[in-house]
């Protein structure tokens, strides 16, 4: 009954034994290894964008905040939402790798609106050269509250960020449980709705740690490799990140695995709406969900074994029926029958 997050789950087997066999005689590092070319040509191929400049790095925070340097020089500012994992969880490796770029927070949501983006970048450069600079737009997708931008959301905030002249990073850790949410192509929710970069995930839906930095302008592939090398992120025997992106990308593993995830987080949501006592403090639209439930509910997980975060409220207190907000992720490998314990313990605890 593991909920913690979708990046403390096992590697998909396919991963594991691609590295396995990449663990054979030699090949050139840094990029230069033969599963890297079959891997650039296979993203290109998925996002329909045959001149796009793609990389890997291993972790996302890499991935988001090379790209965001790439898009950014260091007196301008990123607006993003003020939960989004730049802001809140990359402990401010985007303003380290920019040389300095700060983040401008835009509304109050995980999700940001057009009217709010606009109003956000029309407050700065308003100082002339004692203030920060317009930059880049970043978007989460799925955000960090579980939910998702549908294409129009998407094509309204890029539209506002196209008037002002800024380009467009979307953070995609779950890209692919978001696709499989919209039933669209990945061209559709990226370039096509005016996405510059994409940092497309890899880590949390099954991979050992991989993501890929894609910026369908070439033009933007030069400095991104300098950064990439200059920032510690370029890896030596990178075919082992190559071996990893080959197997998750073969047979459109990748969306397999997010099906899995979002299957078992609906499974979730179904058995808890049937339980009295519990909410939901955000839609749930993918593989995370965000759950009120009385503090003996919790109580009773927990103690049978049940591994989730609190996300507000606490466990400590005399009233068993206080309301306790708990975050549950949901990832490819856990079992059905898992998902069906913790919901009758739940259901028990009423």
């Amino acid at each position: 009954m593991h909920f913690a997050s979708d990046n403390s789950g096992p590697a998909l087997p396919q991963v594991m034994a691609a590295l396995t066999e990449a663990n054979t005689g030699y090949a050139m590092g840094y990029g230069a290894d033969p599963i890297m070319t079959e891997v650039r040509q296979h993203i290109r191929d998925i996002f329909e964008a045959p001149e796009a400049a793609v990389y890997l790095v291993a972790t996302g925070t890499a991935a988001n905040s090379l790209a965001l340097a790439t898009l950014c020089q260091p007196w301008q500012t990123v607006f993003c939402s003020p939960v989004s994992h730049i802001h809140e969880d990359e402990c401010n490796a985007p303003e380290f790798y920019s040389g300095g770029a700060k983040l401008t927070l835009v509304g109050d949501a995980d999700k940001m609106t057009p009217d709010a983006l606009r109003a956000a970048i029309e407050a700065e450069e308003t100082r002339g050269v004692h203030g920060p600079q317009r930059g880049p737009v970043s978007i989460t997708q799925v955000t960090e509250r579980g939910t998702i931008y549908s294409l129009d959301e998407l094509n309204a905030l890029s539209a506002v960020a196209e008037t002002h002249g800024l380009p467009v990073h979307l953070d995609g850790a779950r890209f692919a449980n978001a696709l499989e949410a919209l039933g669209c192509t990945p061209a559709e929710m990226t370039w096509k709705v005016g996405v510059d970069a994409v940092s497309f995930g890899g880590t949390k839906n099954g991979c050992l740690g991989v993501e890929a930095v894609i910026f369908f302008d070439p033009k933007h592939a030069w400095e991104f490799e300098l950064r990439r090398k200059r920032g510690a992120h370029l890896f030596s025997k990178h075919r082992y990140l190559s071996a990893q992106m080959q197997a998750y990308l073969h047979g459109d593993l990748w969306r397999e695995s997010a099906r899995k995830a979002n299957a078992n987080a609906a499974h979730l949501v179904a058995g808890l709406k049937g339980i009295p006592g519990v909410s939901f403090a955000h839609d749930p639209q993918a593989n995370m969900v965000f759950a009120t439930m009385p503090r003996a509910m919790h109580k009773a997980l927990f103690a049978a074994g049940a591994v989730y975060h609190i996300w507000s409220g606490s466990l400590e207190g005399d009233d068993p029926a206080a309301p306790v907000t708990a975050r549950f992720v949901c990832d490819w490998s856990i079992p059905r029958e898992e998902i069906d314990r913790f919901l009758e313990i739940a259901a028990s605890a009423v």
